[in-house]
């Protein structure tokens, strides 16, 4: 039994625990040795934070219990392996709220809108006590609603440049002022926006923070051309200096491919 299966055990044993998954890059076919392992445990009724840590105990010795930054969760480190173990609780009526937003209700978020939907699609059930997780896992897996697509595009298209409130002004007023700390914030902001379309573009749910070029790369079809090229561009400009024009160059060349492909699928 290898250590995810092990630590679902531990927390199966806990009556208020309907399902524990594992999930991120261990199951998204781009993990490496080092990867952490990312398990959710789905709660009906808080766990103790003493049994929390008597469960990590079991594994780690440097142990995070509580952690309250992102969602509630504790973090260790493996002893035997020096892997990273990442547990995040929720609420299983939480979920289905999250996975009935976007296939039920089609709305759109800035950036990330549909990284639930690929969450629960791509986990991995360790444990689940009535089959609940398997049931919404099977009410996900269906074809990428054409309303929300479009709700996607509408959502982030129009913060990319069109906007007076857009990412390419907010820049530009950055630039303007030699504020650096801005151009990389709103570039990074910029990009959420960018991904969260291709994705849609793409009917594909979107996978997530991190390794979003590699994804693309490999599971888009359709793609801006010299899309990493632009990307990079576009780190590398935001990077070297807070006032130089290439800045707002690479903004452009990544956001005209974008937009060509949008224009070819009648999106826009």
């Amino acid at each position: 039994m290898n250590l995810a299966e092990n630590i679902a055990q531990k927390f199966g044993a806990l009556p208020q625990v309907e399902a524990v998954t594992l999930a991120g890059s261990r199951t998204a076919g781009v993990a490496d040795p080092k990867s952490d392992f990312d398990l959710y445990v789905y709660i009906t009724a808080e766990i103790p934070l003493d049994i929390r840590r008597g469960i990590a105990a079991a594994f780690a010795e440097r142990i995070e219990i509580n952690n309250q930054f992102w969602e509630p969760g504790d973090e260790w480190i493996e002893v035997s392996s020096g892997i990273g173990v990442d547990i995040m609780y929720r609420q299983p009526q939480w979920l289905e709220e999250q996975i009935d937003r976007v296939l039920v209700k089609h709305q759109a978020a800035v950036g990330y809108s549909t990284c639930f939907w690929y969450n629960v699609l791509h986990s991995k059930i360790l444990f689940d006590r009535r089959g609940w997780f398997a049931q919404l896992q099977q009410r996900a897996d269906q074809p990428y609603p054409e309303p929300l697509r479009r709700a996607i595009v509408a959502k982030n298209y129009p913060i990319l440049r069109r906007n007076i409130s857009s990412y390419l002004h907010q820049i530009e007023c950055a630039v303007a002022r030699h504020d650096a700390v801005s151009v990389q914030h709103r570039a990074a902001a910029l990009l959420a926006s960018y991904f969260d379309i291709l994705f849609a573009l793409n009917r594909l749910p979107h996978p997530g923070e991190k390794r979003l070029v590699e994804f693309a790369k490999k599971f888009c079809a359709l793609r801006p051309a010299k899309m990493e090229e632009h990307i990079n561009l576009l780190i590398g400009a935001g990077a070297a200096t807070s006032h130089s024009p290439a800045i707002l160059h690479s903004v452009n060349l990544l956001i005209d491919g974008l937009e060509s492909l949008l224009l070819s699928e009648e999106l826009l």
